[in-house]
């Protein structure tokens, strides 16, 4: 398994697999992780740790002095204490054809995840949406969503979170 699959998977979603605790915004000591993980038979180094966290394309964890926390994406209890933000007219949300029934349905909701992640541009969204098989990217309407009282915030890494997106913020097209 790769770092960055390891931090995703126990700073996300499983820290007390390998017996982690986050505090309350997700963060936890670096020298901390480092013992969690070789006690569990996955090693790495500091430097290693760093030079993941720098190389990450998409930023997905952040370090601060002693500490490390994933940017967004937990399953599990935190608050990442990101204030509310002002969001571009239009957002994206990268997806796959087997989702839009249900999309159309309930709109974009969180699942196991807090908040629904959404992206400042249409590549990015189409990235997303490819991991998952052929892309289709939702453009959603974040200018009316937010004059109609729908909270946003923005993570260190630029992925716009917002509880859920109903239906009617959406428009649907294909990604090529």
């Amino acid at each position: 398994m790769k770092v960055s699959k390891y931090l995703a998977r126990h700073l996300r979603h499983t820290p007390e697999e390998i017996g982690l605790a986050l505090d309350e915004a997700g963060w936890v000591e670096i020298e901390a992780l480092i013992a969690a993980a070789t006690t569990h038979g996955f090693r790495f180094t500091r430097a290693e740790l760093e030079h993941v966290v720098a190389a990450n394309d998409k930023q997905r964890f952040a370090i601060e002095g002693t500490r490390i926390r994933a940017s967004q994406g937990h399953s599990v209890e935190i608050d990442l204490g990101l204030p509310s933000a002002v969001p571009p007219p239009y957002l994206f949300h990268g997806t796959v054809g087997r989702h839009l029934a249900a999309i159309r349905a309930e709109g974009l909701l969180p699942m196991d995840r807090h908040d629904v992640h959404l992206s400042a541009d249409r590549a990015t969204a189409a990235r997303v949406g490819a991991r998952r098989g052929r892309p289709v990217v939702l453009s959603v309407d974040a200018a009316a969503m937010h004059r109609d009282g729908h909270v946003f915030r923005v993570s260190a890494n630029g992925v716009w979170l917002t509880a859920a997106v109903p239906a009617r913020y959406l428009r649907f097209s294909e990604s090529h």
